[in-house]
């Protein structure tokens, strides 16, 4: 934590957590049947200004990194979000630790939500609307998450009922043979 000109308590940092959470059940057929979820909670740092922060020496690095994480980030977001529907385009996710981190609730099997914080105060106006351009820019993003199925757990499923039904036909033919004697 330390002080600048435009935030007297600043972190200067991003923040990124993680909550894994495993559901196991027991299937119809007595496979477990296991689903993951992962919820992750970014908060960023916002972008520095070295002018405007009066930041220096460590401080300055410091924002300087912060600057190449969201700059990193733009790129992601430009690349997923861009609706041109032409070829697939290379969306650069090992630009930073930050977007590698984030790779899955960006642009993988996840449903993600994005909140900007901006200030109504007229001296973070350029900093309001760069804000809000970055969000409606991630707001164009479209991920369709789909479940995933452990291909064997689902081919052990069917194998099982289908043992089932070829059960229930062989009492079935057992029981008539035994009717007809």
């Amino acid at each position: 934590t330390a002080a600048t000109l435009t935030n007297l308590t600043s972190s200067r940092s991003h923040a990124v957590f993680t909550i894994t959470l495993t559901q196991t059940t027991l299937g119809e057929d007595g496979v477990e049947v296991s689903t993951v979820s992962r919820f992750t909670f970014v908060d960023l740092a916002g972008s520095e200004r070295m002018k405007k922060t009066g930041a220096e020496g460590e401080r300055a690095k410091e924002g300087i990194k912060i600057n190449e994480g969201l700059l990193a980030l733009g790129n992601v977001i430009n690349a997923l979000s861009d609706g041109s529907g032409k070829k697939k385009q290379h969306v650069p996710y090992r630009d930073s630790k930050l977007t590698r981190l984030l790779q899955d609730a960006l642009g993988g099997n996840s449903q993600t939500l994005f909140l900007a914080c901006v200030s109504p105060a007229s001296m973070n106006s350029c900093e309001t609307v760069n804000t809000l351009r970055y969000a409606h820019r991630a707001r164009n993003i479209k991920n369709a998450p789909i479940q995933n199925v452990d291909a064997a757990v689902l081919e052990l499923q069917k194998l099982r009922s289908w043992s089932s039904v070829l059960q229930q036909e062989l009492v079935q033919l057992k029981f008539a043979k035994d009717q007809s004697d």
